[in-house]
């Protein structure tokens, strides 16, 4: 049976103090941490943000906190999200595999897709992969647990790949690990020195 991304799934993943899989306070250093990065790498205070497979929005708060004058921009699935968030929060109706064709009017600073991808098969990963490489202007925060990750939360529909695997598609769009679930964009490769690559090359 497939997952509905419904009310009642957010409550329960989201709001229910016994499964809540994250707090307020740890977003906000995990926000913090990606503004950081992203800023580093930049040389300057990021001004836009695209957040896929956003769910509620909850990191734009935390974002907008940071960076008032920010443009955040989130993309979700699911229906019942963009009818009750669309407008309020910015939310656009669309599957991860949509971002191979959707572009907008600039390339993004940073691009969020947390708790998302080891949900999705491989075409569809593939697929989208395409579109941050050529939408991103500074860093990816691509959040994914992998078959060497003791995973807590909702496991339907869980896919556990390798850590090999994932690093050879983001790096087939030339995503770059920086650590911490974060990759340095094409346009910024130059500027990474060699030590501060997670995987060195030889």
């Amino acid at each position: 049976m497939p997952k509905t991304y419904d009310r009642a799934y957010f409550d329960k993943w989201y709001r229910d103090p016994s499964l809540a899989v994250g707090s307020s306070v740890a977003l906000r250093r995990k926000v913090a941490m990606a503004v950081a990065q992203a800023e580093y790498y930049l040389g300057r205070p990021i001004r836009n943000v695209l957040d896929v497979g956003c769910g509620e929005g909850s990191w734009r708060a935390p974002l907008r906190a940071l960076r008032p004058g920010l443009d955040y921009r989130g993309l979700d699935a699911s229906e019942y999200v963009v009818a009750r968030y669309g407008r309020s929060r910015n939310i656009g109706l669309a599957r991860f595999g949509q971002l191979e064709h959707l572009r907008f009017d600039a390339r993004f600073d940073l691009v969020v897709c947390s708790d998302v991808l080891h949900y999705l098969r491989p075409a569809e990963i593939r697929a989208g992969l395409v579109g941050i490489g050529e939408m991103l202007e500074g860093i990816a925060f691509l959040e994914v647990f992998t078959s060497r990750d003791d995973v807590v939360g909702d496991r339907q529909g869980y896919l556990a790949r390798a850590p090999s695997w994932y690093l050879r598609e983001f790096g087939r769009v030339g995503l770059l690990p920086c650590g911490s679930h974060c990759y340095v964009g094409p346009r910024l490769e130059r500027h990474v020195a060699a030590l501060e690559r997670a995987q060195l090359q030889a």
